[in-house]
Order: C-alpha cells, then structure tokens, then sequence
C-alpha cells in the first residue's frame, strides 16, 4: 500500500541483516512514522501519568475503585465485542519469543492459539526485533521452517494455533529506528510493522490482527491502544473492529480498572488476562516501601493466597460480565524426564484444574509440552463448548482490602529463596544481553516479568532489613563466579552491573530493561547506517 510521505527524517540506525529489507520498506517505516506523528506525543503523558500514581501511592494514599468510572461499572447493558474468527475456543494458548524453530513447535503443539511474544520473552536486539517480524510473515504464509545444525528438521503442521502478538509494552524506546532524531516508541514499532505486513494477510487467511496488550496500568492506557487501532484500520481501510485485543491485567493499579479497560477497548477487545507473574513484580514495585506489602519466597506465593484468589476472581467475573473472554495464568514449568516429572505435572494440573473450575476459559503455557495436560483439564469442564463465558460468576464480591490483603502470606525470606532470587536474577540478565529472552533455568521457563520478581524481591528484603547487604553481596559473587566457570561467552561483568543497578541501588527502577536496553544493548549492537 502506498501512503503519501510526511516531511520527516526516518532513520534505521540497526545493522542491517538477511532479509531485512523485506520488513523495514519505505511504505513500511512511512506507516511507522504516521503512528509516531500521530501518537507519540501521548506516551509521556502515559508515563507522566504513572510516575504522579506511583508517587501519590507511595505518600500513602489509598488504592481504591474509582469514583469517577462508578457509571461504567455500573450499566449492566455494555458488552464487548463478540469473539472473532480463531479466538472462540481458547483453552490453551502457548507463549514464547517469535524466534523461528519456537515459532513453529508453538504453531504445531496443539494449543488454540499462539502469542508471539515481542516483550517479556524477547531480548530486543535489532535482530530480534526485525527477524520476528520476518517470521511471523513466513508463518502466514506457512513457509516457515527451520534445520538445525545436526541435521533436524522444523515445518509446519496441517492445525496451527491463532496468532497473537505482543508488543512491548509503553516504557520502552525502540532505539534503533529514529523519527526526525528521535527514537520511537517500542509498542509502535513492533505493532505498525506488523499491522502493516500481516493485518491483510491475517485477514485473507480467514482471521485478523490480534494482540496482546502488557503492562497496562489504568483506562487511559487502554484508551490510546483502541485510538491506534481505529486510526491504523482507517488509514489502512481496514474495517474497524477487525482488531482484537487481549488486555493483560499485570500490575496492581489495572486490577482496579477491570471493566473500564474492557470499556475503552469495548469494539476491539478479546477479553483480559491474568499475568500473575508481572502483577506479583507490580505489587511489590508499587509498595516497596511499606512493611505490610511484604512478599515471602517467590515459590511460596500461590494462586490459593487470598489476594491472589480475589484478583483472579474479579478478572473472571468482570470478562463474563461483559461477554469477554478471561484466560488464566502462566504455567512456567518446562517438562523433564527426571523423577520428579510427574509431580512437576500434577503441580501443573493443579493449577489449571483450579483456574477451570473458577471459570477461566482457557490459560497460558510456556513449553509445548504441557500443552496435552492443560487441554485435558479445560476439556474435562467445557466438554463440547468452546468457552464458559455465561458463568457470570455473581457469587463474586471483590472489595480494595480483597486485592491488597498481602500481610496475610507475609513471612521471612529463607536462605534458599534468597539464593534463587539472586541466581535467576542474574543468570537472566546475562541470557537477557546476550539476544534470550526466555530461559530454561531450574526447571521454569523465566522471563523478563520472573526476573523482575526476583530483583524487586532482594531490593524490599533490604530495604526492610530482612536481610543482610552482605549476605547478598556474597551470594552475588558466587553466582558469578560458577556462572563464569560454566560458561566462557558468558557477560557476567555486565549482568553483575545490571543487578547492582537493579536491586542494590537505594531507588527502585522502574524496569530493568529500560535500564539494561540504553545501557547496554543498544550501546553493544547499534551501528549507524543510512535509511
């Protein structure tokens, strides 16, 4: 599609790599720039905006359901937009990085539906970014594959899963692409390119162009992705409302603005999620600094705590409420075929068997291999039916002391909970640098909202004297050291540095990769080159 040139400087600053002329075309990078001239000037004030609700939170101002949006929660007449094409049934959906062989083991592993993960599951280097783009079209067109070194073969499957994507979430600059010297939003970049390639392509293959929306933290986020969608639909000639999104409800402040999310995203939405791992980081992120906000070991912190159970509750209650589809938790363990394979699935089965009879329509897996478990639980509930959307879940009364009850699972760090933090914290950062996003360590997939858990964890510990600077400190250079000796690519004086400026600093960052993509990444990878 031709679109008539702004008069703007649009520069790519990454190096160029196989293929990605395909994806960065001047019809391409001129949608990204109407994106940016058109909305760029709203994300500081997104920002703004979380800065002034952190700093009024961490004053001591209550957290509560706002009075200003009480009409919308309370018309009973509104409902969201009926499920579209490949997203009725979603009992299983898989996650992962859209890095080729994962790509299609996820396509192939009998889930409903696939999210390709730009975000929490992928390191942003520039070729990471773009090489996702490059397959998620291949996937489209199903010729994708993949060979590897040995000889094994990768190719799609006759069922493939719905596709979904996620885009990076607002905090983030994409800072090797620049519009008139400036680099642009993340969230931008990873949606335009891939509205621009594959929104027509989903569409004439029978679906359309769905997402996943992280890190969301109140109504007014939700209200700028719908004016992108309707402006990038229109500017298109799209129909509006082909967009579908799925809002994650990952931070503390959204879990208070369920319905009007939904609200705002009425015409395009899918429905909300429970991205319990990023709302445990939101949690202790946001509180911190109060001693009854105090979480124990990361292990100990189930979805059978009473905060935990009221977030997901009202999650459910408020989808089914308004037609909505809700699509529970991560299930995080990779399988093995060690001894403890079976009760790493019952924990599992568990878990989902729990968010299935609560009413969830469906959940997230991180490996294709528990895929069959997840399927079989939301079977044995759903039976013939795609979704359990008519449970309205009215036996459900959440109140603000429900969502914030967290002094009720306090209890000290132990010795090993310390010792994990610590060692996933900083494995992950050197994974993180080195281009992986999503890591097999200790038998859990972790990723960036994982990590993030562990760091903020050890930053509280301190800060409340839960535990010693010492004992950390030493735990630290033990871990860099075995990791230094397991393996000689790995950039331990750099995740060193990351964790130090991440959880031993006196102010908390808001995100490590905010701090370790500006610091690091792009300073390691960037190259300057001609648009």
């Amino acid at each position: 599609m031709s679109l008539k040139p702004l008069t703007r400087s649009v520069q790519v600053l990454g190096a160029p790599g196989e293929r990605h002329e395909e994806i960065l075309t001047p019809e391409a990078l001129e949608f990204i720039s109407r994106l940016d001239a058109a909305f760029a000037e709203r994300r500081p004030e997104i920002l703004k905006e979380r800065r002034r609700r952190s700093a009024h939170l961490a004053s001591g101002s209550p957290l509560d359901f706002s009075r200003a949006t009480a009409a919308v929660r309370a018309d009973p007449d509104w409902r969201v937009a009926p499920p579209a094409p490949g997203l009725n049934d979603r009992r299983v959906e898989i996650t992962g990085p859209p890095e080729r062989r994962m790509a299609i083991n996820a396509l192939n592993s009998g889930a409903q539906v696939w999210m390709a993960d730009f975000e929490d599951a992928t390191a942003p280097t520039w070729n990471n970014v773009i090489g996702g783009q490059i397959n998620l079209i291949d996937a489209i067109d199903r010729r994708i594959d993949f060979t590897t070194p040995e000889g094994k073969e990768y190719r799609l499957g006759p069922d493939l899963a719905t596709i979904m994507v996620r885009p990076r979430g607002w905090h983030l600059l994409e800072e090797h692409l620049e519009i008139d010297g400036r680099p642009v939003s993340a969230s931008l970049v990873d949606f335009g390119l891939y509205f621009f390639h594959c929104a027509q392509r989903q569409i004439d293959a029978g679906y359309g162009p769905y997402f996943y929306l992280p890190k969301l933290e109140n109504r007014y986020e939700a209200r700028l992705w719908n004016d992108i969608f309707v402006y990038a639909q229109d500017l298109l000639g799209i129909p509006r409302g082909t967009v579908r999104a799925t809002a994650l409800i990952e931070t503390i402040t959204a879990a208070f603005e369920m319905e009007e999310i939904l609200y705002e995203l009425r015409e395009h939405s899918a429905g909300l999620n429970a991205g319990r791992w990023d709302y445990l980081f939101s949690l202790i992120k946001t509180f911190g600094h109060r001693t009854d906000f105090q979480l124990p070991d990361r292990a100990e912190v189930t979805m059978s705590a009473p905060f935990m159970r009221a977030y997901t509750e009202l999650l459910v209650r408020t989808c089914h409420r308004r037609g909505a589809h809700a699509i529970g938790g991560m299930a995080a363990h990779v399988p093995s075929r060690d001894a403890d394979a079976d009760a790493v699935l019952a924990k599992v089965r568990l878990d989902k068997e729990r968010e299935a009879q609560d009413g969830f329509d469906g959940s997230w897996v991180a490996h294709p291999g528990l895929v069959p478990v997840c399927r079989e639980v939301f079977g044995n509930v759903l039976g013939d039916r795609p979704n359990q959307r008519e449970r309205t879940r009215e036996d459900v009364e959440v109140t603000a002391g429900d969502l914030l009850s967290v002094r009720r699972v306090a209890a000290p760090p132990t010795q090993e909970g310390i010792r994990s933090n610590v060692a996933v914290a900083l494995r992950y950062f050197d994974a993180w640098l080195r281009g992986s996003g999503a890591v097999a360590l200790n038998g859990l997939m972790e990723d960036a909202a994982t990590a993030e858990i562990a760091r903020v964890q050890i930053w509280q510990w301190l800060r409340h004297d839960r535990v010693d600077r010492v004992v950390v400190t030493d735990l630290l250079d033990a871990e860099c050291a075995a990791l230094e000796a397991e393996d000689l690519r790995a950039l331990v004086a750099e995740a060193r540095e990351v964790f130090v400026d991440c959880a031993l600093s006196v102010q908390l960052p808001a995100f490590f990769t905010s701090e370790a993509y500006t610091r690091h990444l792009v300073r390691r990878t960037i190259v300057q080159v001609n648009a």
